[in-house]
């Protein structure tokens, strides 16, 4: 008979496994969540941009509307 896989991950501030059903999933506990959430708010944790954006105009993408001269 197959058996039945929880879903579980790690902790994302200790590793530890925690199950998907426990209440501070994903997390292990509230001392994590607060870990956590202090690295956010510290800068810690960043979001990238690129650093050439095609959409804002300022990058060195070439224009395919204008021609090269020859």
């Amino acid at each position: 008979m197959p058996r039945k896989r929880g879903i579980s991950l790690r902790c994302p501030s200790c590793r530890k496994i925690v199950l998907r059903s426990e209440p501070e999933f994903p997390f292990c506990s509230e001392r994590c969540r607060l870990i956590d959430l202090g690295r956010w708010a510290s800068g810690g944790y960043v979001i990238s941009t690129p650093i050439n954006d095609p959409e804002t105009g300022d990058s060195g993408y070439p224009n395919p509307n204008v021609k090269k001269p020859n």
